[in-house]
């Protein structure tokens, strides 16, 4: 039996979570060792193309050789190299030189091991925001159909998680939208701000790099830009330590926290209407089971899931700021191994909450009934300041309106909190000939729309200035993005 279960390899190592059961295909290949370990070799390869380019001599053989090699990595071998040199880029030097004989001696040419590092670093977290970009504008996408469907549906509002003045079902969303568009423009930001690291030595200085080119300092320059270009970056950081600074770290992760951030509160909001059986997330399959002890369960698991995953993301972040802020002089190790967990599985994650909410966006259901029966319930106490102004209308006296309604506002309430009753404040009114004089306005007084103010309008205006916009810029990527992504359990 042991060796049975020893020969299922795959059940018997440990797996991220993140991997079996919630990210994406693109973004694990995203940070998977063969991402890496091809993008070293194309480093290699456009580190080589720019140094023939200026001068030194290297053979069109010599890069084709590599070029042939970029995707065939051994892997094996380069473990028994590491188990060797104790050194991840040494070791995939030597495998890689061993495939190209030819092109053995110009490979890593002046380079150290933070131009594969830390390049490769910052082309994966390039290529992990051009994933994350267009599944937020999906949701975004989303919502903003969901508020345009519900825009007009009166709905309590809620101050300190109490009943306030109504809003609407769309105008709430418009509030978790606006939150989106930040998270939006902050990742669109961080991301249009990177730069490579691209050729700077071992401590920044270039000094490999200038003995190369026998002390050109303009052919240095010129290497530098040329790799970065080849690389796909406009610009590369103006000066490094050995590393570029770690403070970028901080910035992709303050990034993805604040999505983390805004995420967790619409969920934290679509659970408690859950609660309140107002909306709810859908149920996906009709063999779902909610509870295995109570078979009526409904439980928002997905937005429950999110707001798991969401504290994970904002926990990382401070975890940048630690690294940083030991990152002595020019450069320590206390980055190296953190950044191997925090940066791939904060984009995991995120990737996972973003594919969640595609889901949980497209199918939200609303139930119209239950939340008029909730407006209902307190709507007298708050037409209780419109009653008054209609009798002051009327010609009564306002001091004497407001003692009368403040001493049947209580006497209804009391119905409500101790005797469990429903709302019977306007039966009150309508019992009280002192009000007569408004009875035949009472239906209008308490026509639900005159309660939301411009919430409808707010809407319209909120999703044509504001949000179409933005799902404009990612109309050609919304079509591969089309929520149909399997949902992981």
């Amino acid at each position: 039996m042991d060796q049975e279960i020893m020969s299922q390899s795959e059940f018997t190592t440990y797996r991220s979570p993140l991997c079996t059961r919630y990210a994406s295909d693109n973004m694990k290949y995203n940070f998977s060792d063969q991402k890496k370990f091809s993008t070293w070799r194309k480093l290699w390869i456009n580190l080589a193309k720019a140094q023939k380019q200026l001068g030194l001599n290297i053979t069109d053989a010599q890069i084709e050789e590599m070029q042939s090699n970029v995707h065939r990595i051994d892997f094996k071998a380069a473990q028994e190299e590491e188990k060797l040199t104790r050194h991840d880029v040494m070791a995939h030097v030597h495998v890689f030189a061993k495939q190209c004989p030819t092109a053995a001696p110009i490979i890593h040419l002046g380079a150290t091991s933070c131009f594969v590092g830390d390049n490769t670093d910052l082309i994966i977290i390039r290529d992990g925001f051009d994933l994350i970009l267009p599944r937020l504008a999906r949701v975004i996408d989303n919502l903003s159909r969901f508020a345009e469907q519900h825009k007009s549906l009166p709905t309590l509002g809620f101050t300190h998680l109490q009943p306030a003045q109504l809003t609407t079902v769309g105008k709430r969303a418009c509030l978790w939208i606006q939150d989106l568009l930040m998270d939006e423009r902050d990742i669109s930001r961080c991301r249009n701000d990177l730069k490579f690291r691209s050729c700077k030595g071992t401590t920044g200085t270039q000094a490999s790099f200038l003995k190369l080119f026998d002390n050109d300092h303009n052919k240095v320059k010129e290497l530098d830009g040329l790799v970065s270009k080849l690389s796909g970056f406009t610009d590369s950081f103006p000066v490094t330590g050995q590393t570029y600074s770690r403070r970028v770290d901080v910035q992709i992760l303050a990034c993805l926290s604040g999505l983390a951030s805004s995420v967790h509160k619409m969920c934290m909001d679509l659970r408690i209407l859950a609660g309140f059986k107002e909306i709810e997330e859908s149920f996906d399959e009709k063999t779902q089971i909610g509870s295995s002890a109570m078979p009526y369960k409904r439980n928002p698991m997905k937005c429950e899931r999110v707001c798991s995953l969401a504290k994970f993301v904002t926990s990382l972040y401070f975890n940048t700021i630690q690294v940083h802020s030991t990152q002595l002089f020019e450069r320590t190790l206390d980055d190296s191994a953190n950044r191997r967990l925090t940066l791939s599985e904060s984009f995991l994650t995120i990737d996972s909450i973003l594919l969640t909410l595609i889901n949980i966006t497209k199918n939200l259901v609303v139930y119209p009934n239950v939340i008029k029966k909730h407006v209902q319930e307190e709507l007298p106490f708050m037409a209780s300041e419109n009653i008054l102004m209609a009798m002051v209308g009327k010609g009564k006296d306002r001091q004497i309106c407001h003692e009368k309604l403040r001493v049947l506002a209580q006497e209804a309430g009391n119905v409500v909190k101790i005797e469990g009753k429903r709302n019977d404040l306007i039966e009150r009114v309508k019992n009280d000939e002192f009000f007569e004089v408004i009875w035949a306005d009472l239906d209008q007084i308490l026509d639900e729309k005159l309660f939301t103010g411009r919430a409808e309008q707010q809407v319209d205006e909120f999703l044509e200035d504001f949000v179409n916009p933005v799902i404009k810029t990612y109309k050609k990527a919304l079509e591969n993005v089309g929520g149909n992504e399997e949902l992981q359990i």
